[in-house]
């Protein structure tokens, strides 16, 4: 499935696979995430596609994220810190609403 638009220029299609590659950038750039673990809604061989289940409806677009955090952090902090800069990040980068972040912590690591 691909998120698709269309405005004055003419219409866009996302690939669902360029929509995880970039929340998986966005969210391994948050400060207290180690890693993202699991399965990934786009099988790839790509390690940014890991850990990460997107799905898009019309234009929208919800984000399931299972993550390992770094040992000491708060927990919710980091949670909320992750859900706000991924829900920004995408909805920048796709032009398209974030209807939901769901962030699901696997573990912690030192």
């Amino acid at each position: 499935m691909a998120v698709k638009t269309s405005n004055a220029y003419g219409n866009i299609t996302i690939d669902d696979e360029a929509i995880v590659c970039a929340t998986g950038h966005i969210a391994r750039e948050c400060y207290g995430v180690i890693d993202l673990v699991g399965q990934s809604s786009v099988k790839s061989k790509n390690a940014l596609t890991k850990g990460i289940k997107i799905i898009t409806v019309g234009n929208r677009i919800y984000i399931d994220l299972f993550v390992i955090l770094k040992y000491g952090v708060s927990i919710g902090t980091v949670t909320d810190n992750l859900k706000s800069t991924v829900k920004y990040g995408v909805e920048q980068f796709t032009g398209m609403i974030v209807d939901s972040v769901n962030i699901n912590v696997v573990g912690v690591r030192v």
